[in-house]
């Protein structure tokens, strides 16, 4: 058991996110808030630290409601289709959009909802990745996505193609917008987080989130983030109409500060951001720190006042109009 932790903690825990010349590619967060723990430290904690939400999850019975096969996910309208965790199915003119695609169990973790619909019916046209962590980017997902165009960090067009060779990549920088050649428009733009996959690869791809531009509405995608004034920075260039943020995955706060926001810190970006409605993500799917699944729900409801909040049962279809 420890073994197993020891190997999951080393796909979750940054080693350093300090400047490094560009010939590495070390990438680094926009606003640097604070030093990220080492990595034995982190371990030390993970390890011999005592959990205080321990007996709440094993009281927790919250679980996530999923609806199978919604027929709409077959119509010609626009919509936002949660798949769990942090895998959005998008249809916007008729073009099919996924993000952060992570559909099956990745090493060490146990999936807690099941798929609304099997892999091979999605058939996205675009994928969009936040970035490299495999709770995000799951090689077992994108092997079925032939021929999609993958919208991706820099550097990471290898990753995808050791994936699946047939799926053409376009990488950008934050604040940089991919050539898609349709009506709507997708940018590319930060957030505040990290990249591992191996023990070798900190941070040398980039991380960042979305923003997809259409006719009539602008959606944002904020990925894997900490809160950020770069919430502020978008917010001021972009118009948003609809704000996907987490709100799990925050426990213990020393810790995971510097990676995952908390619902009280997602409520305070969707504001930064001037976003119409919030659509909240990266909970009840996998149990991955040390809150109870049901939590972070349960929290933003209590911190939440008259805000805009859509919340989405697994497969649930939201229309965008």
């Amino acid at each position: 058991m420890r073994r197993r932790r020891f190997l999951k903690l080393l796909a979750f825990s940054p080693v350093a996110m300090h400047a490094q010349n560009k010939e590495g590619h070390i990438f680094t967060n926009l606003y640097p808030d604070g030093q990220p723990r080492a990595l034995l430290s982190v371990l030390k904690h993970k390890l011999f630290s005592k959990n205080p939400y321990a007996e709440a999850k094993k009281a927790d019975t919250f679980k996530m409601p999923v609806t199978h096969n919604d027929p709409r996910l077959q119509g010609k309208e626009d919509f936002i289709c949660w798949l769990g965790h942090a895998s959005f199915l998008l249809q916007i003119d008729g073009k099919r959009i996924i993000t952060d695609p992570c559909l099956t169990a990745p090493p060490m973790m146990h999936r807690h909802t099941s798929l609304p619909l099997p892999i091979e019916h999605i058939n996205p046209d675009y994928i969009l990745v936040s970035h490299g962590h495999y709770d995000h980017l799951d090689s077992d997902t994108v092997k079925h996505f032939d021929h999609a165009k993958a919208l991706i960090p820099l550097m990471m067009s290898d990753t995808i193609k050791e994936m699946n060779k047939s799926i053409t990549t376009q990488e950008r920088n934050w604040f940089e917008k991919y050539d898609t050649k349709e009506r709507f428009e997708v940018y590319f733009l930060p957030s505040h987080h990290w990249h591992r996959r191996t023990l070798c690869d900190t941070n040398r791809i980039l991380w960042g989130s979305y923003l997809i531009k259409t006719a009539h509405k602008t959606i944002y995608f904020a990925g894997d983030t900490a809160y950020s004034p770069h919430f502020k920075e978008i917010g001021k260039r972009f118009d948003i109409d609809i704000a996907i943020l987490p709100i799990g995955a925050y426990e213990p706060r020393e810790i995971m500060k510097q990676m995952h926001m908390n619902p009280q810190e997602a409520l305070q970006a969707y504001h930064d951001l001037g976003a119409k409605a919030l659509i909240p993500m990266h909970y009840g799917t996998f149990d991955l720190t040390w809150e109870p699944m049901g939590a972070p729900p349960e929290a933003l409801k209590q911190a939440a006042n008259r805000e805009n909040i859509k919340w989405l049962g697994i497969g649930e279809v939201y229309p965008v109009k």
